[in-house]
């Protein structure tokens, strides 16, 4: 099979090549600083491609990418403290795939805009969640940032304000982030392909786009500790802000 025979028949070439530049962009964005790839791929190739299409590509690239990363997070996790915040994620992962497999596509690209936007503005805040570990806030958070991924694959600003913001090692907090995802991308798997999100387009594609990301995280990772971390950082929010704006159905007359 060609390489163009990878590419969906609802997909343009002139797309395919759009949604791999910012793969690479966002992937260079996660390979740097370690998040935004999501919040910069989702509003931008959903504007291009169908965002049930474009969340199931995510999840598969994203996934392959980090699974080098979760032997070593199971070794180092508080595996109690994440499994509670895993129950909260197995509740929301799937109402947010319900939502994504019945919505409109314009209205999902709404959604996912107004999402976006508001997890860009918690980042700005740079807000920890700094009360006391109780069980029902681990939940809650685990299923607000399953929701988020069930629906646009956009669950990491809600964990990483609250692992970053317990009074653990960076190693332990950064572990616990890696291993909820792990599971949380599995629950996704699950769900998505139960509500016939994973399809063949989007593995094929995935074979297109995933080197493009996997180049885009490497060469993030390669700037890291030669470029400012702060400016490389006012660099990502800027790219997610561009991103909310230019992927806002309301502009589709005027940029496409």
């Amino acid at each position: 099979m060609s390489l163009l025979g990878l590419i969906p028949s609802q997909v343009s070439l002139n797309a395919a090549i759009a949604i791999c530049a910012v793969a690479f962009i966002s992937g260079t964005a996660r390979g740097f600083s370690g998040f935004g790839s999501a919040l910069i791929f989702m509003p931008l190739a959903s504007s291009i491609a169908d965002p049930r299409l474009v969340a199931a590509l995510l999840l598969i690239i994203d996934f392959i990418a980090a699974a080098p990363l979760l032997p070593g997070a199971w070794q180092k996790a508080d595996r109690k403290a994440t499994s509670i915040m895993v129950a909260g994620a197995l509740i929301g992962v799937p109402i947010g795939t319900y939502l994504l497999s019945r919505l409109e596509p314009v209205t999902t690209r709404w959604i996912i805009s107004g999402f976006v936007f508001t997890l860009l503005l918690l980042l700005l805040s740079g807000w920890r969640y700094r009360g006391k570990d109780y069980a029902a806030v681990s939940i809650g958070i685990g299923g607000l940032a399953g929701f988020c991924s069930g629906l646009a694959q956009t669950g990491g600003p809600p964990i990483v304000a609250y692992w970053l913001g317990r009074p653990l090692p960076s190693v332990i907090a950064r572990a616990n982030i890696v291993l909820f995802f792990g599971a949380s991308d599995f629950f996704s798997g699950v769900s998505y392909a139960a509500a016939g999100l994973i399809t063949m387009d989007a593995i094929t594609f995935a074979v297109v786009v995933g080197p493009v990301y996997g180049m885009g995280v490497w060469f993030g990772a390669s700037l890291f500790g030669k470029a400012s971390e702060a400016v490389f950082r006012a660099i990502c929010y800027a790219l997610i802000a561009a991103a909310v704006i230019f992927g806002l159905p309301a502009l589709d007359s005027v940029l496409r």
